[in-house]
Order: structure tokens, then sequence, then C-alpha cells
């Protein structure tokens, strides 16, 4: 079996998302997906990954993947290296087809057959037709423009009470919540008054007040604080015992997130921006996180996202896959969080998942009662929707041998 077209799919109204579909002379399509620059990672899968993989086994997944290492953007969540993400997903996808094996069967079966969920409150359009950070406030915040009942960025900073008994009764172990950010926004980071402060400890009064400790309260702080404001934080949210604190400061000195770490009592959570196992080497060797948090279609795909969760299993720490981004991405998260030994819990979207990540592909992991569970079809389980392909807004971009 040889490789004879590589294709990128995009779609203006999901501008963050850029799907990559391997095609096989025996008529079997591997797909797989990345987010963030989608236009510039399609860019470089026809430009860098397609000459490279043409003409080729596509069953020779490390091969591959050591072959798409560029000169740069090795170590990083960068263009390179999510399209290398996205390219390495199709080929287990592909191995999975051939095999007629899950992913999760080829990685050597599952060590539990579902995994608790939390769910990051985002709304339906948070990330959706923004081609910026995901942190950034969305147009409808604080207006009652509602598209359905999970409006939950909206209902985290207004009605956290209600939201947090929704997510209770629904079975969700935990809720993810960034009601920092627009402060962090107006002050580049370096400065959160008192009266701020208290404002944006609003949120975490009213969750325990309502459901007391049957949720638990992971904090997002997106990278967007110097270590003082970081500490500070963490010192005014202990009364409400958090779960984690995730990217208090930039990962750009692990030193620095260690310092953070060695602060508070509470579990430091890093980080879905870094890229392949080198990046999580040094958090693991300095100590300077009690959770990884990782996205498989941004740090080097299945094959890297093994590799470092195996990792992380000999120092002890646990793993939890990185969600907010795209359906093949969670189906991906899904198939390794029931195989790695050392897996924590899983991030869903209940706003995205319920909503447009159906409307893209074929099959969704089954979430219910606070557990997912992985897709059990051959490779991951699912396919882009046949009308996906022919939309209106669709951008798609094959190069073959003949193009080369």
């Amino acid at each position: 079996m040889k490789i004879t077209a590589v294709e990128t799919v995009r779609l203006e109204e999901f501008p963050n998302l850029c799907f990559v579909r391997v095609h096989t002379d025996a008529g079997l399509v591997g797909l797989g997906e990345t987010f963030f620059g989608a236009s510039a990672v399609a860019a470089w899968v026809h430009e860098s990954a397609a000459p490279v993989l043409l003409g080729h086994d596509p069953l020779a997944i490390e091969r591959h993947w050591q072959s798409l290492v560029g000169f740069v953007g090795s170590r990083s969540t960068g263009v390179e290296n999510r399209g290398r993400s996205a390219v390495d997903v199709a080929l287990w996808d592909l191995l999975g087809q051939v095999t007629g094996q899950p992913i999760y069967q080829l990685l050597g079966g599952a060590v539990r057959e579902r995994v608790p969920v939390y769910n990051t409150c985002a709304g339906y359009r948070y990330t959706r037709k923004r081609p910026k950070h995901a942190h950034l406030p969305v147009d409808n915040w604080g207006e009652g423009n509602l598209e359905g009942p999970y409006e939950d960025l909206d209902g985290f900073l207004y009605h956290a009470d209600v939201l947090a008994q929704s997510l209770v009764d629904e079975g969700y172990m935990g809720m993810k919540i960034w009601p920092f950010d627009p402060y962090a926004e107006a002050s580049g980071g370096h400065y959160l008054s008192t009266r701020d402060l208290k404002k944006a400890l609003n949120p975490f009064e009213k969750i325990r007040n309502a459901v007391g400790d049957q949720i638990e309260i992971m904090v997002e702080m997106h990278s967007q604080w110097d270590i003082r404001v970081a500490k500070q934080i963490a010192q005014a949210l202990e009364p409400f015992h958090p779960f984690w604190y995730e990217d208090p400061v930039r990962m750009d000195n692990l030193d620095v997130l260690r310092e953070f770490a060695q602060s508070t009592r509470v579990p430091t959570a890093a980080s879905e921006t870094l890229g392949t196992r080198w990046a999580f080497r040094e958090i693991l060797e300095r100590q300077a996180a009690g959770v990884l948090i990782l996205d498989p279609t941004w740090t080097g795909g299945i094959s890297e996202a093994k590799r470092i969760a195996s990792m992380a299993e000999a120092y002890e720490v646990p793993v939890a896959t990185h969600d907010c981004v795209g359906p093949v991405s969670l189906a991906v998260d899904v198939h390794l969080s029931v195989h790695f030994p050392n897996t924590l819990v899983q991030e869903v979207v209940r706003a995205f998942y319920s909503s447009w990540y159906g409307e893209l592909v074929t099959q969704l992991p089954r979430v219910e009662q606070g557990y997912v569970y992985p897709l059990t079809g051959p490779g991951l389980g699912t396919q882009l929707r046949p009308e996906v392909l022919v939309r209106a807004d669709v951008l798609r971009q094959t190069t073959t041998l003949g193009d080369l």
C-alpha cells in the first residue's frame, strides 16, 4: 500500500481547524486534525509533508514521524509540529483501518473502559470564527444572546451557581473556568487590584455555596500572569479548594513555573502549549507541575503523546489530554485516555460536543453520566461527514506525486 495523495480540508466557518486526509492506492483514507493557524498548517502539509509521504508506505508511522522533524519547529507547538501531529493521527487511523482495530487497541489495549470527564465552560461560539487565542472575550458575554442550554462561558461569569448544579446533575466531576482573564488583558498580566480580585472570586463563591464539594473546580489561567500576580491569585483561591491551577505563567521559563508550583498546595497543571517529549521532560525533571496536560494534535500526534505519557508515568505524574479544539481531536484523546495507565481525567466541552462537533464528523465518543467511552470502530472510528467536503465554504487542497 502506498500514499497517493495528501489533502487538507478547511472551512471558513471554523477558521482554526485544519483536517488532513492521507489517501492510499488501496482506497483507504486516514483522517487527522489540528487547530490554530489552519492556513499556515495547510501550507506546511503541502510544501513539506507531502514530498516526504507520497509514494511511501503509510504504515511506516515512526519512520515518517522522524522524517517530518524539520530544521525548525521541532520541539514546539508551532505550525510544523501541529502539521506533523495531524499527519501522524491520519497514519494511525489508516493503520487501524488496515488491521480492523481501534487505535486504543493498537496501542496495547484499554486500561479502563471509560474515563471521568470535566467540562470546560465555553459557549457555542467560543473559538468559532475566531482565529485569535481562545481566552479572549466573545461577543455575547452578558447579553443574554444564548444559542442553547450550554452557553457555559456566559454561565460561569454570571450564573455560576446554576451552571454548577447543571453539571452536577449531568454527572461531570469537574468544571474549568477562567474569570481572571479580562483583568490580565487590561493590565498585561502585571496587576490585579483587590477590587477586581474579589469580582473574579465571585463565581467560586457561587459554586461552593450552590453545590459544596460535589464538583471540582479547575482554574484556567491561560499563561496570562507574571509570577507575582499568579501567586496572589493562587493564595486567594485556596479556600475554595481548586482541583488544579492550569498554566499560571508562560511556559517560557520553567524555573518560574516550578517556583509557582512550590508556592501552593494546589497542583499545577501544564501545558498543552508545549510540544514533544523534550519540553515535557524538562517540566518533569524540575518538578514544575503535578499534572501534565497535553494535546496530541499539537505536541506530535499519537506517537509522541504515547511517549510523553509513558515518561510521565515514570515520574508518578498523571496526564490529561486537551480538548476545546475539534471533534477529531476529542476522538484521539479518548483513545489515548483509556489506554494510558496514568490518565487522570478527560476534558470535554459540552457546548461543542452537543452542537458543531456532530456537524463535522460521523461519530463522537459517547459521553454519559460523567464518563466518556472510546469509539470502537477501526482506527479513529469516525470520519468527516460527506457533506463537509461539498460545503459552500470548504477549502480543499490536494497534492499528488504528479504535483511534485
